[in-house]
């Protein structure tokens, strides 16, 4: 039985990668190893928590001598690395933390792998999930690929963009066998509230306004989670060693356009008159080091490893809307922090 450790397993991205090998690979041992900070919720994962191929571990990968025991005790066979702080506004308060849990997190885990794989990485995997705000911004023109040049802008991306740059030492250096992918901006159900597209549903169903950086022109390309997960899948089972895949979903829109189309669908899902959410719109101080634009070509995923988005924007918006709208319990939960229980009752007090 292949074993394989996904960190980050609770989060938002890791909770849909969990499910989808959970129920697609019931010959694999599923382990997720999650430190349950604020995005991370294992009411995310009801639905596959008694499977007999998955296990809980709460832990810290920035912990090393903790990772190392966990590797000696487990032998995991393979990494799908997800765990990382994400959100740039977090990143530019408390850079610190995402210099732990980014870095010295990824070489923990590089360091744990390396040493319990030692000499015989066959069959072996460390997977390392990436972002593509590590290549900077882009113009008007232009996509980026896998040789684009780093340039990271925030404190969160330069600490992803430190990690790649590790994960890819350890492979030429030591021959740890590992792949890389850069993905774009996610949206579907189970993502916190913080993030764009759940913040400003949550804030439209409470009248509340909706905060957009400047003057809402930044450009981001958008996938649906679900995708990103099959991605992985692909590229974890097929994608060459050393080799980096980035993922996109040619979903570009500027924000300001993307959040009208998301007031639009609410106004009509909620039965109130066409404009009224676009009344909560209030621009407000742009954000520092904001990128203008990122737009991801995937095409060397899509020819090498035949993957390619299974949703359009349009269908994957409104799936999200009304997966938002018929789990208000879960959206309350997380906004008022109750979710923090959910570990305690399930977990703690068995």
């Amino acid at each position: 039985m292949k074993k394989i450790l996904i960190t980050g397993g609770a989060g938002f991205i890791g909770s849909h990668v969990i499910r989808l090998f959970v129920n697609k690979y019931p010959q694999y041992k599923i382990y997720n190893l999650d430190n349950l900070t604020y995005a991370g919720n294992l009411a995310n994962l009801k639905d596959i928590e008694n499977s007999p191929n998955y296990e809980f571990i709460k832990g810290d990968i920035i912990e090393g001598n903790y990772i190392m025991n966990l590797f000696e005790k487990y032998r995991f066979d393979s990494v799908i690395h997800l765990a990382a702080e994400s959100h740039v506004d977090r990143s530019i308060s408390n850079p610190t933390e995402f210099i732990y849990t980014n870095i010295v997190g990824t070489v923990n885990l590089l360091n744990a792998a390396k040493h319990i794989w030692k000499d015989n990485f066959e069959d072996k995997l460390f997977y390392h999930i990436s972002t593509d705000e590590v290549y900077g911004s882009l113009g008007k023109e232009g996509f980026f690929v896998e040789t684009t040049p780093y340039d990271p802008h925030s404190p969160y991306s330069a600490s992803k963009a430190s990690s790649d740059h590790l994960v890819r030492a350890y492979h030429d250096t030591f021959g740890l066998p590992i792949v890389i992918s850069n993905c774009s901006n996610n949206y579907g159900s189970y993502q916190f509230p913080e993030k764009l597209i759940p913040l400003f549903i949550n804030n439209i169903q409470n009248n509340e306004f909706l905060p957009v950086y400047g003057k809402g022109e930044n450009v981001r390309d958008w996938l649906y989670v679900e995708d990103h997960a099959k991605a992985i899948d692909v590229i974890f089972h097929n994608g060459k060693n050393g080799e980096t895949y980035n993922i996109g979903g040619h979903n570009e829109w500027k924000n300001i356009d993307l959040i009208k189309v998301v007031c639009k669908i609410m106004d009509k899902k909620l039965g109130r008159k066409e404009g009224t959410s676009e009344k909560l719109i209030t621009f407000v101080k742009d954000r520092a080091g904001h990128d203008l634009r990122y737009a991801i070509d995937s095409s060397k995923l899509q020819k090498e490893l035949g993957w390619k988005p299974s949703l359009q924007f349009e269908e994957g918006i409104e799936k999200t809307i009304d997966w938002y709208l018929e789990n208000e319990e879960w959206l309350k939960n997380v906004t008022s922090g109750d979710y923090l229980k959910y570990y305690e009752q399930q977990y703690v007090k068995r």
